[in-house]
């Protein structure tokens, strides 16, 4: 391989905990086998196109302070090649084997959707062409339907059929070009699916035609062949005030009244969880009890900002627990780990792409080292079964399979004598965790 944009980048090794080195992993081996699957059969680590390759740093109050090379070209489709030249090359020196993205991120919008639809035939042949010669794949695609003004009011949930029908077409235009590409899975994400003030929103209305629109989606991915996952991304805020995909249970609870639960699984962001006042395992877990635990944004929000700031994970303690809720559930259905992260404004040497990557992906090997660890060759597992042991056989039992009446229960409270207090040694968890690595 030739480096064009990353010259003086050498492709990135595991070298173990011991190196120094800023540019080798430390903890992600991905051939290492834990619980039986290989680190990168786990993870299916993928770069996310529009922070790793469109990002300029640029914010509400300053200017681009990152000038990508490969994104100074003045003419759309030659920047999009540029772009994509620069993205093949950043993946096989990361050794990463997926990416995903946005239509918009890997082109320019025209001037209509006809131009974009044209402009995204013409920069997915292309980036056809560099799959079928690195062998790199598409862990998914989607739409941006949130950015260009015409959105402002919402995309399928606006109130003018006209904007919803043109949402609707450039989804299918993103799905088509997800679909040639060999995207593995499909996301959706609701940006401006949502409301600003409920004084002008007929929110059943707008919730009943985003369920029509999803079930046609059903439809057409079946017409088309598609063998993948569609996934939802919740949040709960921002752009919009409140947006319809909430959190993961709010998510559930709507595609299963819309008949979609068969269909659907869920992409779950760590910082759109902290948004949304929970946890990243809370929401992993949620949706894992559903059987809905799709694929992962990785990334960490900062506890002083109360917006998505889309910080590279490093926070070792939120991923163990996270990695347990993981290996318990099974793993992913389909979808994998994407960065859903940028570097800081101030990072602007093209190492500090790499660096940042690289610290993502060693927090989740290690979190996941730690949670094999935990799960066996610690207590925790015992410890947790027998906190439910009474659940395991007699009344306890009886009440699981939904055989005790409320007189059946009503009889065995009230006669019972005093119960004895049982801790919960908390304390003793976090320790098993604080230990583990």
């Amino acid at each position: 391989m030739e480096n064009n944009f990353f010259k003086n980048i050498q492709k990135i090794k595991f070298e173990g905990k011991e190196s120094d080195n800023p540019l080798a992993y430390r903890y992600y081996n991905p051939d290492q086998q834990v619980m039986g699957k290989s680190m990168r059969d786990h993870f299916k680590f993928a770069m996310a196109y529009w922070h790793s390759m469109n990002d300029n740093g640029a914010d509400p109050f300053g200017r681009i302070t990152n000038h990508y090379p490969w994104n100074q070209e003045t003419d759309a489709l030659q920047q999009a090649k540029n772009r994509a030249d620069a993205a093949f090359e950043f993946l096989q020196i990361m050794g990463f084997d997926y990416f995903c993205f946005h239509d918009i991120d890997l082109i320019a919008e025209g001037s209509s959707l006809a131009e974009t639809e044209k402009r995204v035939a013409q920069i997915t042949s292309y980036i056809k062409e560099k799959q079928q010669q690195t062998g790199i794949k598409v862990l998914w695609g989607t739409a941006n339907c949130f950015s260009n003004p015409v959105y402002m009011n919402g995309a399928i949930t606006n109130p003018d059929f006209r904007v919803a029908s043109r949402a609707a077409a450039q989804i299918k235009i993103a799905f088509d070009a997800s679909m040639e590409l060999g995207a593995e899975n499909y996301v959706f994400w609701g940006g401006r699916e949502g409301y600003l003030s409920l004084l002008n929103t007929d929110m059943k209305r707008e919730l009943d035609h985003l369920g029509v629109f999803f079930n046609r989606m059903v439809d057409y991915a079946k017409e088309q062949g598609f063998k993948g996952n569609f996934f939802i991304e919740p949040k709960p805020a921002e752009p919009t005030k409140h947006q319809y995909d909430f959190d993961s249970a709010t998510v559930i609870g709507f595609l299963n009244q819309y008949g979609l639960q068969d269909h659907f699984k869920l992409n779950i962001e760590v910082n759109h969880a902290t948004l949304a006042q929970h946890t990243f395992e809370h929401e992993l877990q949620v949706a894992a009890n559903a059987g809905m635990l799709g694929s992962i944004d990785a990334n960490r929000g900062d506890n002083q900002n109360g917006w998505d700031t889309d910080q590279f994970s490093i926070n070792l303690y939120e991923t163990i627990e996270a990695m347990l809720v993981f290996l318990k559930s099974g793993g992913l259905q389909g979808g994998g780990i994407n960065f859903d992260a940028k570097v800081r404004r101030n990072s602007t040497d093209l190492e500090d792409l790499f660096i940042a990557h690289i610290q993502g992906a060693d927090t989740f090997a290690r979190g996941l080292l730690a949670a094999e660890h935990i799960l066996t060759n610690t207590a925790y597992t015992d410890m947790l079964q027998q906190r439910y042991q009474s659940y395991d056989g007699g009344q306890g039992k009886a009440f699981e399979k939904g055989e005790l009446s409320i007189a059946d229960l009503y009889k065995i409270g009230i006669n019972q004598g005093d119960i004895p207090h049982t801790s919960g040694k908390q304390e003793l968890y976090e320790s098993i965790l604080a230990n583990s690595f």
